[in-house]
């Protein structure tokens, strides 16, 4: 459409372009994106905040944060517009995002220096990236500067210092924070409860994360499928698949759609979307705890009707799902069936790890197939994968357990002769043998 505007002659001005370098950058051509921008000069309009903002999402969001970092330099030098709140915050969390946390708060330390004063989004990106990287110390820090700067913390705010807190176990001070959160009089969201139940399921005390559950329903705050999630976990890791099992069938009481959603967006408690009640959803993580708990109770039967209700329900597999399918089948020394899940795995597009293929090399070592599972390792390279550790202690300690001391002792010395360095977990298979 662009094209015909061009051909038609047709008026346009810095907001048609700045749609179309927006339009690039959903599409990841940062080059085409910039090529736009070259075309503003020479129709001779000005790009406006709005343009440099996308370009500067669009960096980040490529992975170029020096030149991301150069962009907003001169917008600042040459004043090529403007800043706004959101110029500050697209660089805050961009930086936050690729990992230069300390540098996004040195960022905010200058900008409180000037007249762009950073807002509460922005202090919230960095003490959410100052969490999430374990300097839970920092963020609490961060957030008494940020209340001598007369900026209020928000629900948000607490959310991140309390799954910081949470990973780390430090329960007087989560505890204290909630306080301060009534204190305050700011309304908890199902993120604050969904992170609570997480924790405590994790440290195995499921009773106090269904006392949260419970407050939560005293308070009309419905859970979400992340809360249901983290309670499922909490029983599996117990061996009560009964209770999970009641669990993963009251979510079904609540009028659930079948649906995808993808592992690392529902590990990240603090920035989950909430859902509503009416719109809760099973997820692949919700059937994966499910079918890992069952397979893990000896429940075989079970583990595989829920893997049919899956795909029946249109709840698409992932790498997870196969890796604990392809674990039990080479478990039962079932490594025909493994291997056509592999197949399967790749015709859906799903791209084995090394921690697949571990579990396959593993399994056929299990089944004697030794050749094959050196065979198999060696093809790892032309798959794009390394060779690791793990993948030589499992053959090596295979190999021992087997007999084939001579064999496990000639896989030693081609470990160390590759350039994988053999960890104390290989050694003490070799000794213990």
């Amino acid at each position: 459409m662009f094209d015909e505007m061009r051909q038609w002659a047709a008026r346009m001005n810095e907001y048609t372009m700045t749609i179309l370098i927006n339009c690039c950058c959903l599409l990841k051509h940062v080059d085409i994106s910039f090529a736009i921008f070259g075309c503003f000069f020479k129709r001779c309009h000005e790009p406006n905040v709005t343009t440099f903002n996308t370009l500067l999402k669009e960096l980040f969001l490529d992975g170029n944060v020096g030149e991301a970092d150069k962009l907003f330099k001169k917008i600042f030098t040459l004043k090529l517009c403007e800043p706004n709140d959101v110029t500050i915050l697209t660089v805050v969390d961009g930086l936050c995002k690729t990992g230069h946390v300390l540098a996004a708060d040195d960022l905010l330390w200058l900008l409180e220096k000037t007249i762009y004063k950073p807002n509460v989004k922005a202090y919230n990106a960095v003490i959410d990236g100052l969490c999430k990287t374990g300097t839970v110390d920092n963020a609490l820090q961060l957030k008494s500067r940020k209340i001598d700067k007369g900026i209020s913390p928000t629900i948000v705010t607490y959310n991140s210092m309390i799954q910081g807190l949470c990973d780390f176990c430090r329960w007087k001070e989560v505890k204290d924070l909630l306080n301060e959160v009534v204190d305050h009089e700011i309304c908890l969201t199902v993120v604050t409860f969904s992170v609570l139940v997480d924790a405590f399921c994790k440290e195995g005390n499921v009773k106090e994360a269904e006392d949260i559950l419970e407050i939560m329903k005293q308070q009309n705050i419905c859970p979400n499928i992340v809360t249901y999630n983290s309670l499922i976990d909490g029983y599996c890791l117990q061996g009560k698949m009964d209770e999970a099992k009641q669990v993963f069938d009251s979510i079904a009481g609540e009028g659930i759609k079948p649906s995808i959603m993808s592992y690392d967006t529902l590990i990240n408690l603090a920035s989950f979307l909430e859902v509503s009640s009416k719109g809760l959803e099973y997820t692949t993580i919700t059937y994966n705890t499910m079918i890992h708990g069952l397979f893990s109770e000896g429940r075989i039967a079970d583990g595989w009707e829920l893997f049919n209700d899956m795909e029946a329900r249109k709840v698409r597999p992932d790498l997870f799902t196969y890796n604990i399918l392809m674990k039990y089948l080479c478990k039962t020394r079932q490594i025909f069936e493994a291997f056509s899940f592999l197949r399967t795995m790749e015709e859906r597009g799903v791209i084995p790890s090394i921690i697949t293929y571990s579990i396959l090399i593993n399994g056929l070592c299990k089944d004697g197939k030794h050749e094959d599972a050196k065979n198999l390792l060696n093809e790892l390279p032309s798959k794009g994968l390394k060779h690791d550790n793990h993948i030589y202690a499992i053959i090596i300690r295979t190999l021992c357990e087997e007999g084939f001391l001579e064999e496990a002792k000639d896989a030693l010395t081609k470990v160390e002769r590759s350039g994988c360095a053999p960890n104390s977990v290989t050694y003490n298979v070799i000794i213990r043998c």
